[in-house]
């Protein structure tokens, strides 16, 4: 499926005069746009504008649902800061994942798409965070449709495709044509924790290997088959990048996707997880029940993901997103449960796809997560256990002063 999208999806341009200005005045320019306070007034009402557009775009939200009555887009303009006060509202990340979840998403017409597209496209870092809050959703919606359906009868998803083209070509631009390296000591190196049995000569030294996480980056105008998968990869990547300052709901969202992507009726998910006294999974399935009340709980629509392919491409920045859910000190317990479960699926689908990579880097955080919730449950047991032993009296202690 391959789309043009410089027609309807385009940055504004701006005209440049050739005229010199005064010398005052590009002084009085200058001064203007590097005073703080002017600048963080303008990021502002960057921020307010940008929501309040959305009002006559999304419909609201029906009486009965989960949200607060209360809530309003116009609640979140005039806070103080608007953009960080929309990313971390459960309201309006309901409100833009059900719009986003219709049946007639993704066209080359849908206003929300255009709207995800300019404010990605603005130089505000923070409206950049609210676009790449819904990148699960969207990549999952996307992929999940493309996979599922006729490509001869598929509807039109130029819209999710814009989107991703912008968050792929702005990764494009930072990186300036240049992959993504790791060096790899050469093991004859000293270094802190280790004494090489063979003296290092300094007259033979021996160059670190390098491995390339990621090759450079061409620029693409369309989605094509052959380019997909890089293209949802590198924009996984810009998400894995500001995981950190994503909300709880978004990182859910995108390891429910991973778990459907792989593939949920397989037995091998369950090959790490052990039973309890009362035969019930101290880990794997019923974790999935947990995180799905949790999110309902956060008003998260259930995801309708489908199995699709997984290349490389693909499976390696999900494996780092994955793993920041299961390890990183600031995630709920609802982050770690849903990553839970997709790692486990995505351990199953590598061993039936046979990708060694896959395999041990999944069972590797198996086998990480397995220890952290054991030492959790450790913790807690002897917290437990100190809560009910009873406390000792103290003896007076007798203290023998030589006259």
């Amino acid at each position: 499926m391959e789309s043009n999208n410089k027609n309807n999806y385009s940055p504004s341009s701006s005209s440049s005069t050739s005229s010199t200005p005064h010398p005052a005045a590009a002084a009085a320019a200058t001064t203007t746009t590097t005073d703080p306070v002017q600048s963080w007034w303008e990021s502002v009402s960057k921020a307010r504008s940008r929501i309040l557009s959305l009002s006559s775009i999304l419909p609201s939200l029906p009486s009965s649902s989960s949200s607060s009555s209360s809530f309003s887009l116009s609640s979140l303009a005039e806070s103080d800061r608007p953009a960080l006060s929309f990313l971390s509202s459960p309201d309006a990340y309901s409100l833009l994942s059900s719009s986003l979840s219709s049946p007639s998403s993704g066209s080359g017409s849908d206003p929300l798409c255009q709207w995800l597209y300019d404010t990605y496209l603005s130089s505000d870092p923070d409206l950049r965070l609210i676009v790449l809050s819904f990148l699960p959703l969207l990549s999952g919606i996307y992929l999940s449709r493309i996979h599922s359906s006729d490509s001869s009868s598929a509807p039109s998803l130029s819209g999710f495709e814009a989107v991703l083209l912008a968050i792929y070509s702005s990764e494009v631009k930072s990186r300036g044509g240049k992959p993504v390296v790791v060096q790899i000591p050469h093991l004859s190196h000293p270094s802190l924790y280790h004494t090489p049995r063979n003296k290092f000569h300094k007259s033979q030294p021996q160059a670190p290997s390098v491995g390339v996480l990621s090759g450079p980056l061409e620029p693409q105008i369309a989605v094509k088959s052959t380019k997909r998968p890089v293209i949802v990869g590198v924009t996984l990547d810009c998400y894995f990048k500001h995981i950190s300052q994503m909300p709880t709901w978004s990182k859910v969202e995108l390891c429910r996707f991973a778990g459907a992507w792989a593939g949920q009726d397989c037995a091998c998910q369950d090959k790490f997880d052990e039973y309890d006294e009362a035969g019930y999974f101290l880990e794997g399935r019923n974790l999935m029940i947990s995180s799905s009340e949790s999110e309902d709980n956060l008003g998260i629509t259930e995801s309708k993901g489908v199995r699709i392919p997984l290349p490389w491409e693909i499976l390696q920045p999900l494996l780092r997103i994955l793993g920041h859910c299961l390890l990183g000190p600031f995630n709920t317990q609802d982050a770690k449960d849903a990553a839970s479960v997709a790692v486990r699926r995505l351990y199953a689908r590598a061993s039936h796809d046979l990708v060694p990579q896959a395999i041990l880097a999944a069972r590797s955080l198996i086998q990480l997560d397995k220890r952290a919730r054991e030492a959790a449950k450790a913790a807690a047991a002897n917290t437990t256990s100190n809560a009910n032993t009873p406390a000792k009296s103290k003896k007076h202690e007798i203290l023998l002063v030589s006259k």
